[in-house]
């Protein structure tokens, strides 16, 4: 298979990141009330993403090691920047309906996780291939969640579909599908990634593992700081 279809194939199927890696829960469950809005929310964080995948990729070189990750925020941040600035211009209802979530785009852990495990290793047109593949796949995620909730809450009534429980349900049903379709997929030896991130306390396999730790040590300092007081 092509590298670059590869990228491609990996980010919408093998490790989709809604319903394969279970990453970017936050936005999945709070903005899909409608396939609008899971579009307008994919298709902005597929923007970024291959973005900053690009930029990231061409600065490796020479970003320092101990001040990669603030870096990359500060790539997404201005790019989450332009992407609102853009939306508020020429789709105002969208943007307000998304409202905050995409400032929330610039600490995504989809982004910020392709950012460090990907495109500061890899060359500028895989890596974004990598994130276009990553950004289809969380769009097609969304839209697919926005969709059933949109037919289930607005169109029959249901309104539990609405609200945020009907997220839940929804996101359980699918993630369920897509496990049936890993178990097919792994008998025929061809795997798909295993579930990973915050939300199965895999922190071995998370790219922000690093930071989590260092919080937790700052925590645990300034605790024992305030005991010896």
């Amino acid at each position: 298979m092509n590298k670059y279809v590869e990228r491609l194939y990996n980010g919408i199927i093998k490790e989709n990141p809604t319903f394969v890696l279970m990453l970017g829960m936050c936005p999945t469950l709070a903005v899909t009330s409608s396939a609008v809005n899971g579009i307008g929310m994919g298709l902005s964080t597929t923007v970024v993403l291959v973005m900053s995948n690009l930029l990231i990729s061409m600065f490796r070189k020479v970003i320092p090691n101990g001040v990669r990750m603030p870096a990359y925020i500060v790539v997404v941040a201005s790019l989450v920047t332009i992407v609102q600035f853009i939306m508020q211009a020429y789709t105002p209802a969208l943007s307000a309906s998304l409202g905050v979530y995409i400032p929330l785009i610039v600490v995504n852990c989809i982004i910020l996780g392709r950012a460090e495990s990907y495109a500061s290793k890899n060359p500028i047109t895989p890596s974004i291939f990598d994130g276009l593949g990553m950004g289809l796949g969380f769009t097609i995620g969304l839209t697919c969640i926005g969709l059933i909730r949109q037919i289930l809450g607005a169109n029959l009534g249901i309104t539990v579909f609405i609200m945020a429980p009907g997220a839940f349900l929804v996101l359980a049903f699918l993630v369920a599908g897509m496990n049936v379709v890993r178990d097919k997929m792994e008998k025929k030896g061809k795997p798909l990634a295993a579930p990973s991130g915050c939300i199965t306390g895999d922190c071995a396999s998370c790219s922000q593992s690093a930071m989590c730790t260092g919080k937790l040590q700052d925590a645990a300092k300034k605790s024992a700081e305030q005991e010896a007081k």
